[in-house]
């Protein structure tokens, strides 16, 4: 996928070239839409598989992960018998370094912040829109700049205007340049959103989750499970460190019964 992104962006480039036509722009936009809305879905559908598999390897695995830690700490903790005690020396030097920790210092909002806010709140409220569509681009601008003023954030305020600014939405009048306008920067805004969604397709395939799910689904072509593999093994590795705990206990219970 990230592959396809750069040679749409030249063709859409290249096309322009051969024909700058209301019609052409138009219906070269009307198929990078269409492209950016099966592209979405891909990207969301990738997102919803690894999220349903982290969940998977959390309940069938992490599970056990955890109870194989917990008994490997009390093993620990039986052999050395000093676990606890340095805890709880750690303890306070623990709570005296987190109350020594500065909190985050206090975001102000200056008058330069406040007048920004409002020209970013004139030029994108959601009242001003003219179609849903736009009301939801406008609404979802306006979520981003109350976080920024609520932060103090001027560059980021600047950058949501700037944004505005170069959208389509922000070209007025219905004449053949503003329509042309419109469609140019439509047709970049795509380009974009297209770059942004192989961005974070990437990002998710370089996760060390992503790289299991794709061992595990290969494997499952092969007919083998592998977290079912995992399982088993973990179970296996739970019994024998409960069995080892059991018998430290017994054993730490006869020499205590012993006079």
């Amino acid at each position: 996928m990230t592959a396809i992104i750069p040679a749409v962006s030249t063709l859409a480039r290249a096309d322009q070239r051969d024909d700058d036509s209301l019609e052409g722009l138009g219906s070269r936009a009307a198929e990078l839409d269409a492209m950016l809305a099966q592209r979405t879905a891909d990207v969301d559908a990738a997102r919803a598989g690894l999220e349903a598999f982290r969940l998977r390897y959390r309940q069938e695995v992490g599970l056990l992960h955890d109870q194989l830690d917990a008994l490997e700490l009390a093993i620990a903790e039986a052999e050395l018998g000093e676990l606890s005690k340095k805890l709880e020396d750690a303890g306070p030097v623990a709570e005296a370094a987190a109350a020594a920790r500065p909190d985050a210092p206090p975001r102000f909002t200056s008058d330069a912040v406040r007048k920004l806010f409002r020209d970013v709140a004139k030029t994108i409220h959601p009242d001003l829109a003219r179609d849903q569509a736009a009301r939801d681009r406008r609404h979802a601008l306006m979520i981003e700049a109350n976080k920024a003023y609520a932060l103090g954030d001027e560059e980021q305020l600047r950058w949501i205007l700037d944004t505005w600014e170069r959208s389509p939405e922000s070209v007025q009048g219905s004449d053949t340049d503003a329509t042309r306008l419109r469609l140019e920067r439509r047709i970049a805004q795509i380009e974009q959103q297209l770059e942004l969604l192989a961005s974070d397709l990437a990002a998710m395939k370089a996760t060390p989750l992503w790289e299991l799910k794709a061992m595990v689904d290969e494997a499952a072509i092969r007919g083998k499970d592998i977290v079912r593999d995992m399982v088993q093994r973990l179970k296996r590795d739970i019994m024998a460190a409960t069995n080892r705990l059991d018998a430290m206990r017994e054993h730490r219970l006869d020499s205590r019964r012993q006079p």
